[in-house]
């Protein structure tokens, strides 16, 4: 019996579809994208749809997670920031769902793939650009130049933090990416031991249940980690620190 570890990160054609020769094939993880924002969705019309003073379970939940985004922003960009506020909320929500759909049997994990985290990243990189030029116009690169800088360093310091400017939303990307696939990749190769050892194979079983707790909190942590990221990046562009 065959295992490979790498086979739970393949993209593949749910249903195919073309237009005038182009394939536009709904693909699972196109499937999972959309299957999470209809959770997400409906998640939080079922919970507010009755709102009340005092909250349900369901309106306390979703009243929670709104707060945690909005607290991380404020308190990370500042009042300046609580325009965007909706843009963190819904970026931290759609990670944190498909990070979790990746833990579930036969899920799979969108955000393994690095074209899906890059378009989040560079989302999130252009939105710093345009807000930093809309608030402060050319003096926006000021944040490639320290105030009290010398100035015989300052074409290396312009250098190097332009460099580490633009190396963001690769770092966003393989980050969020490089995360999720090793967590996969040892469930799935410890599993295989499972597999293989037969009746032996509940031994590793406590290990594997402890692996996956671990896993399930690195989803969550890695959907915070990119939000803490950009609140620091929209921090940048709004206060200019």
């Amino acid at each position: 019996m065959s295992f490979d570890p790498f086979h739970q990160f393949t993209v593949y054609p749910v249903i195919h579809m073309s237009i005038a020769g182009y394939d536009i094939s709904l693909t699972n993880s196109a499937l999972f994208m959309l299957v999470a924002i209809l959770s997400i969705t409906g998640f939080f019309y079922f919970a507010m749809r009755n709102a009340q003073l005092v909250p349900q379970k369901f309106q306390s939940s979703a009243e929670i997670l709104f707060q945690f985004a909005e607290k991380t922003l404020l308190e990370t960009a500042g009042s300046k920031a609580k325009s965007f506020v909706p843009f963190v909320f819904t970026l931290f929500m759609f990670i944190l769902t498909l990070n979790l759909f990746g833990m579930l049997p036969y899920g799979f994990t969108v955000t393994s793939q690095i074209i899906v985290n890059f378009a989040l990243a560079i989302a999130v990189f252009l939105i710093v650009i345009i807000v930093g030029f809309v608030k402060h116009g050319f003096h926006f690169l000021s944040l490639f130049l320290p105030e009290g800088t010398p100035k015989i360093f300052a074409p290396l310091i312009i250098i190097i933090e332009l460099l580490s400017f633009l190396s963001r939303p690769i770092t966003l990307t393989l980050r969020l990416a490089g995360n999720m696939l090793a967590g996969h990749i040892l469930l799935k190769v410890v599993a295989s031991f499972v597999v293989l050892m037969g009746i032996w194979g509940f031994v590793p079983i406590p290990f594997i249940m402890i692996m996956s707790g671990f896993e399930f909190f690195v989803a969550i942590l890695q959907a915070y980690i990119f939000t803490i990221l950009t609140c620091v990046y929209l921090n940048d562009a709004i206060n200019l620190h």
